[in-house]
C-alpha cells in the first residue's frame, strides 16, 4: 500500500480535500448530467481570473456536420512564434471552454503565443472517434489560419487527444512544431508501474480510468485503436519534439514514461518529467501549492521552447 501521508505534503493534502469537498472521490457513481453539475461547479471554485493584458474570443470552427466552439486567447505583446492549440481534461466526458479558461488565459499570459482551446464533443453523447475528429478539425483550422507553426498542448484527457493527432499528422505538410503532454492518458501497459502502485491515488484512481474509457468507447473492445491508445502505435517515428509531464501519486504517470522511450527509441525527441508529490489534476493547485507553481512554471518553459523550436532540457 502506497503510503501517500509521506509522498503527499501538506499544501498538497489541502488541495486534495478542497477538490473533495466540491468533487466527491465517488462522482463517477452519479449519473452523467450530476457529474458534469458537479465538476463544472468545482472548476467556477478555482477559477483564478484572467491575467492583465490576455483578451478571449469565443467563435466556432464551421464544420459540414457540425460546429467546433473554440476560444482564442491573445495578449497585448504578442509572440508570434508560434500558436497553441489547447485541449482541456476531464477524462473525455466533462469540461469546456470554461473549465480550463483561466489555465489557458495564464499561458498566454505568460507564454504571448495566441492560444486556441477547443470544446470538441464529449461522450457518451458523442462516442469515439467524434472527440478525436473534432480535435483534427481544430488542428487542419489552425494550420490554414496561422501563418506561425502550431503547438499541440492538453492536460489528461487533453493530453490523449493531442498525442492521437500529433501520430495521425506525421505527414501533414505543415505538421505540429511540437506537443506538450501535462498528466496524459496515452493507455500503456496497466499491468505494472504506476497502474499498480498508484491503483488507488488521490484524486483519480485506475477504476476511474476504466470508467472513462468504456464511456468514450461506448464498452466495445478498441485495443489497437491509436486514435484511442496513442501508445499502441508501432511506429514512433518522425513525431514533434515532445514534453511530458506528470504526477507521481497518478496511475498515469508510467505513460509519460513509456512515452518518452518509445519517442527516443525511434529516433525522435522527448522528455519526461515526473513532478514529486503532485496528484492527478494539479493545475488547478499552481496557485496555492509550491510544487504545483513549479511545475506550471516547467509547463509554461516547455510551451514557450518548443514554439521558439528550442528545447533547453
Amino acid at each position: 500500500m502506497t503510503d501517500y501521508k509521506t509522498l503527499i505534503d501538506a499544501e498538497t493534502w489541502a488541495f486534495i480535500e478542497k477538490t473533495n469537498s466540491y468533487y466527491p472521490p465517488d462522482t463517477i457513481d452519479y449519473t452523467i448530467a450530476e457529474q458534469r453539475a458537479i465538476y463544472d461547479r468545482m472548476c467556477r471554485e478555482f477559477f483564478a481570473g484572467y491575467p492583465q493584458g490576455v483578451t478571449a474570443e469565443t467563435t466556432v470552427i464551421a464544420m459540414p456536420t457540425n460546429s467546433i466552439p473554440i476560444r482564442i486567447y491573445r495578449n497585448t505583446e504578442p509572440n508570434g512564434a508560434a500558436m497553441v492549440l489547447y485541449v482541456h481534461g476531464g477524462g473525455f466526458i466533462l469540461g469546456g471552454l470554461d473549465s480550463h479558461d483561466d489555465v489557458c488565459a495564464e499561458l498566454c499570459a505568460r507564454t504571448g503565443y495566441d492560444f486556441a482551446s477547443v470544446d470538441y464533443r464529449l461522450a457518451p453523447e458523442h462516442l469515439h472517434p467524434a472527440a478525436f475528429d473534432d480535435v483534427m478539425d481544430a488542428f487542419e483550422w489552425a494550420a490554414r489560419t496561422y501563418d506561425c507553426p502550431v503547438l499541440l498542448c492538453g492536460d489528461s484527457a487533453g493530453g490523449n487527444l493531442c498525442a492521437a493527432v500529433a501520430h495521425a499528422t506525421r505527414g501533414h505538410k505543415k505538421k505540429p512544431i511540437g506537443q506538450v503532454l501535462i498528466y496524459a492518458g496515452l493507455f500503456g501497459d496497466r499491468s505494472k508501474g504506476s497502474y499498480v502502485t498508484h491503483a488507488e491515488a488521490p484524486m483519480l484512481t485506475t477504476r476511474d480510468i476504466e470508467f472513462y474509457k468504456h464511456i468514450r468507447t461506448g464498452g466495445v473492445d478498441m485495443t489497437g485503436d491509436i486514435t484511442l491508445f496513442p501508445l499502441a502505435d508501432a511506429d514512433f517515428a518522425y513525431l514533434p519534439p515532445t514534453v511530458l509531464i506528470t504526477a507521481q501519486c497518478d496511475p498515469l504517470s508510467s505513460d509519460g514514461e513509456a512515452y518518452r522511450d518509445r519517442v527516443v527509441a525511434a529516433g525522435g525527441r522527448a522528455w519526461w518529467f515526473e513532478e514529486p508529490g503532485l496528484v492527478h489534476g494539479y493545475l488547478r493547485a499552481r496557485h496555492t501549492v509550491g510544487r504545483a507553481r513549479s511545475s506550471f512554471t516547467r509547463i509554461v518553459e516547455a510551451v514557450s521552447a518548443l514554439g521558439k523550436g528550442e528545447w533547453i532540457w
